[in-house]
């Protein structure tokens, strides 16, 4: 099973998970023309995706969705209150009705030789989720918008070979940079979005001697660089109460508009 981040951040995600067999695109918030070309650096084509995860209805996941669906009728996959959402969208266009398929956190389902299983997550949208996914043995998940972690995040998160993890500002940047109070307020809340220092502080409870890489994903533009986020989370690691040293495991950012490096578990 492999990984790969096509981009990622504040601006639009898309990320490819796939087998030899099964082709799965993880939100599609950037236009189908960046799609269809990241996934020609995979070798693969539009017509290849046997289905599109979504996580959430805000824009930078979904802005391709409409022209990407309509090109390939691939079936859509998301919770009710975000199908709900994507259909309110107005920007989308006409979308087939008959795409849409439901899925529910904790509910497992199987799309050819891959099982995904999403999880509640904390974030200000309709009823957001996160997915793992299991090929044979292998297991990977893709953990963005977390306004927060408890409990069951770590334990759903637990034992991954692969983990896409959220790592989207640096507090002091945020608080000093040019957004606006309420939107400030918005992303460091619990329903908004995880920080270089709570991204590590979770990854550290995620350790384990079988996983073989992290890759730091959904960078804010304006909040964030990539060498703060990979410096701050390393240290987090080295610094946490665990046998582990950030230096144990390949940790990678994913770039705003290329392709990441491909993880393979």
């Amino acid at each position: 099973m492999k990984m790969c981040s096509i981009a990622s951040g504040s601006s639009g995600n898309c990320v490819y998970v796939g087998t030899e067999a099964t082709h799965l695109l993880v939100d599609v918030g950037i236009s189908c023309k960046r799609i269809v070309e990241g996934l020609g650096q995979l070798g693969l084509s539009g017509k290849d995706v046997d289905g599109i995860l979504i996580t959430h209805e805000h824009a930078d996941h979904i802005n391709g969705l409409g022209v990407m669906s309509r090109k390939f009728g691939i079936p859509i996959y998301a919770t009710e209150g975000t199908i709900a959402a994507i259909k309110n969208a107005k920007n989308l266009g006409a979308i087939d009705e008959e795409l849409f398929q439901v899925i529910r956190a904790d509910e497992k389902m199987i799309l050819k030789d891959i099982t995904v299983n999403p999880m509640r997550i904390s974030h200000d949208a309709a009823d957001p989720v996160a997915y793992r996914f299991q090929h044979g043995k292998k297991r990977m998940a893709i953990a963005t918008d977390l306004g927060m972690y408890d409990e069951y995040t770590v334990e759903s998160l637990k034992g991954m070979d692969v983990l896409f993890l959220e790592a989207n500002h640096d507090v002091n940047m945020l608080q000093v940079g040019p957004y606006p109070y309420y939107l400030k307020q918005r992303i460091l809340g619990k329903r908004g979005h995880l920080s270089n220092e709570t991204s590590g502080k979770l990854l550290s409870r995620l350790m384990h001697d079988g996983l073989k890489a992290v890759c730091l994903g959904h960078l804010s533009k304006e909040n964030n660089l990539e060498e703060l986020a990979y410096e701050t989370v390393r240290l987090e690691v080295t610094m946490a109460d665990n046998p582990y040293k950030a230096d144990d495991f390949p940790i990678f950012v994913a770039n705003r508009s290329e392709l990441s490096q491909v993880m393979e578990a």
